[in-house]
């Protein structure tokens, strides 16, 4: 790989990854951040998101989910996100690998090592320089979004959004040199205030500042 940089933003539904994509994106303004989503970020990759996230597709199996995340990843990390590190850009995706693990693998309860090979697959082993992971109780994300209309993975309610926290934090004490947790309970300026410093040592570390 080239010399650009890698940033993922994960978290449960509700635990604000949105608005610290925002701040993120200022504040890192003068790298000129790609700002991409999962899935999502391309033509192909962003029709799929819409089969996957289409509440009339009740009937979609898990298997299948996992496939199509991951057909929309391998677009989006071929076209996109491998050619700009190349070029020595600066990435920074809401969503990416992690993901897959945990909603799928401790929501939805395939086998994490399947998921593991199929994220190997997709990406060829690509995986982000830092992850920023916003740790929040369902119940409050919940809260956050009760007047949003949910997509088909928001709608699955609590204990699936326990599950899929549970795999989040399974990865990032698997993972504690990559994945940073965020304590989304903040107000949003301490969350930022704790993104910008991890943001900034990874920066520093890699010789951009």
């Amino acid at each position: 790989m080239g010399e650009g940089i890698f940033i993922s933003l994960e978290g449960i539904d509700g635990s604000g990854k949105t608005s610290l994509k925002e701040e993120i994106l200022k504040d890192l303004a003068a790298f000129q951040p790609v700002s991409l989503r999962e899935p999502g970020g391309t033509e192909i990759s962003e029709k799929i998101r819409a089969i996957l996230l289409d509440n009339s597709h009740q009937d979609m199996q898990a298997r299948t989910e996992a496939f199509l995340y991951a057909s929309a990843r391998c677009q989006l990390v071929e076209a996109v996100i491998k050619p700009g590190l190349q070029q020595g850009e600066l990435i920074v995706v809401d969503r990416y690998i992690d993901s897959t693990l945990a909603y799928q693998g401790f929501g939805r309860g395939l086998p994490l090592d399947f998921l593991q090979e199929l994220n190997q697959l997709c990406t060829g082993g690509l995986k982000p320089d830092l992850t920023l992971l916003l740790d929040l109780d369902p119940e409050e994300g919940a809260r956050r979004r009760a007047q949003d209309i949910p997509d088909r993975l928001e709608g699955e309610g609590i204990l699936f959004q326990k599950r899929v926290r549970e795999g989040y934090l399974y990865i990032a004490r698997q993972e504690p040199h990559r994945v940073r947790i965020l304590d989304a309970r903040q107000p949003l300026d301490a969350v930022v205030n704790g993104a910008r410093q991890e943001i900034e040592r990874l920066l520093i570390s890699r010789g951009w500042k």
